[in-house]
């Protein structure tokens, strides 16, 4: 929904309000940039664990590490999206 459209129904106060969510929104959002890295951490330290106590299914493990560290990643540059995009509307 565009925020100047809200800020009209709501009245004189409308457009801090909207922006004020805006904000509110953007900071909320950035922080879903910490939950991907956390599991690309704990992804490639059970891995390392694994290709430790068995050297022979090595590859297998680094082919689906390498997976998931995309997918989560992919997670985490999508939040960072909608972040910047949150907060180019406040200007």
């Amino acid at each position: 929904m565009d925020p100047v459209l809200i800020a009209e129904a709501v009245g004189g106060h409308g457009d801090s309000l909207a922006k004020m969510g805006l904000a509110i929104g953007a900071g909320l959002a950035v922080t879903g940039v910490g939950g991907p890295a956390i599991g690309v951490g704990l992804a490639a330290s059970k891995a390392l664990e694994g290709m430790a106590r068995q050297p022979e299914a090595t590859g297998r493990l680094l082919a689906n590490t390498l997976i998931f560290a995309a997918l989560a990643e992919a997670l985490g540059l999508f939040a960072f999206l909608i972040a910047i995009l949150l907060f180019l509307q406040l200007q």
